[in-house]
């Protein structure tokens, strides 16, 4: 036996000078870490914005990757195929403008750990057009520089990567902007102005202006201007967003730039004047919105097909509520496209792709907010190619 074993290493240490002599590769060379990119052709460096296909809008960056609204996520959605990135634009004590998509902070940083802001838990009644918490931790409530301390973390810990928390803070809208204009081909922005009953009632903004007006002035201090598709704006593409008609009002009063109404569900109500989003989604309604400045609707992709969630969870027919928005000129960019499996539908076979092409040829949306920009990128590209016109295997990159 020891013989054999003798024999055995003697055969080993053979073969590995063997190996080395003759330059064969011992194993295949796989890499040692995942792709950055998928192996799927990127948009070229200096490249406009693509106009031949449903915008593939990240939704709050790839927060499917990294926490959401943090200069990762959206480095990285930009990197996978992004044409525009969105986020929420809330406002701090102090009047800073920052990315959150909620105006309490417990859910999705760590303030409810740092000890040295204990004191600022408060309870806020009649909150409207906020996230349904009434006691917590309120964005109004912190300066920016206490604001920026804090730590952004994974909404979805049960379903997506948790290793990013803790690690990166809220930015501020300016830096959202920044990131946008150094990108190394023309990315658009898509800023929601984020829950502006609560903000204008609690933050007072410099001059006395409107929570609106700073969101605008911070666009036009970059050079955003011009109204839809005009040259100006795809130099600097922009679609600023809101659930509040009178918000978009607004903001129409102080610039150009397209406007998106959007639909929280049909039955419920607006933050601003009580209506519900169903007595909006009328012919009456969507041509008044075409008539202030608004080129796009933002309904939830599940008003726009509906699930059965009682039974079968199985999808229901299409509203007409597409082809009347387009009847108005108006582009239907729904929200959230999720590839994790409990955001599937169950007939559509559990495929993300499946739910894409189905919103895409059978309702016709213009657009897609997706916490999975990959993912939507690639279907694009399959199914309205503009980039995948080369051997996609030379295009792999590797960190």
């Amino acid at each position: 036996m020891g013989a054999l074993r003798v024999s055995v290493v003697a055969c080993l240490l053979l073969a590995s000078t063997l190996t080395s002599a003759l330059n064969i590769p011992t194993s295949p060379k796989y890499p040692p870490v995942v792709p950055r990119q998928s192996p799927f052709v990127k948009p070229i460096v200096g490249a406009g914005l693509q106009s031949e296909r449903p915008y593939n809008v990240a939704h709050r960056g790839a927060c499917n990757i990294y926490p959401e609204e943090t200069e990762p996520s959206y480095l990285a959605a930009i990197d996978l195929g992004a044409d525009f990135i969105e986020g929420d634009v809330e406002a701090t004590k102090d009047g800073v403008l920052v990315m959150c998509h909620d105006i309490e902070l417990s859910l999705l940083t760590d303030v409810a750990n740092r000890t040295e802001f204990a004191s600022k838990r408060k309870t806020y009644n009649n909150i409207v057009g906020g996230d349904g918490v009434n006691t917590g931790w309120f964005i109004v409530d912190f300066t920016f520089e206490e604001l920026s301390t804090l730590r952004v973390k994974q909404r979805f810990p049960t379903t997506r990567d948790k290793s990013f928390d803790g690690q990166f803070p809220i930015i501020t809208f300016e830096k959202y902007i920044q990131i946008a204009l150094a990108a190394p081909r023309i990315v658009g922005i898509y800023p929601e102005i984020k829950s502006p009953v609560f903000i204008n009632q609690y933050v007072q903004f410099p001059g006395g202006k409107s929570f609106e007006q700073a969101v605008v002035e911070m666009l036009q201090k970059y050079g955003y201007q011009g109204k839809y598709k005009s040259a100006d704006w795809y130099a600097k593409p922009v679609f600023i967003q809101a659930f509040a008609p009178t918000s978009l009002q607004r903001a129409a009063q102080y610039t150009d730039l397209p406007l998106v109404f959007l639909y929280d569900s049909f039955t419920a109500r607006t933050q601003d004047t009580n209506q519900t989003f169903a007595s909006l989604a009328t012919d009456e309604s969507m041509a008044m919105f075409a008539s202030m400045g608004v080129v796009g609707l933002g309904p939830a992709k599940g008003s726009l097909m509906p699930v059965n969630t009682t039974t079968n969870y199985y999808v229901g027919a299409p509203i007409d509520f597409v082809t009347r928005a387009h009847k108005y000129n108006m582009e239907v960019h729904p929200y959230t496209f999720r590839a994790d499996s409990n955001f599937l539908a169950y007939d559509l076979h559990g495929d993300f792709l499946n739910e894409l092409l189905y919103f895409d040829k059978v309702i016709g949306v213009d657009g897609y907010f997706t916490d999975h920009t990959e993912n939507a990128y690639k279907y694009l590209e399959w199914t309205h190619p503009i980039y995948t016109r080369q051997d996609i295997v030379s295009n792999l990159r590797f960190p």
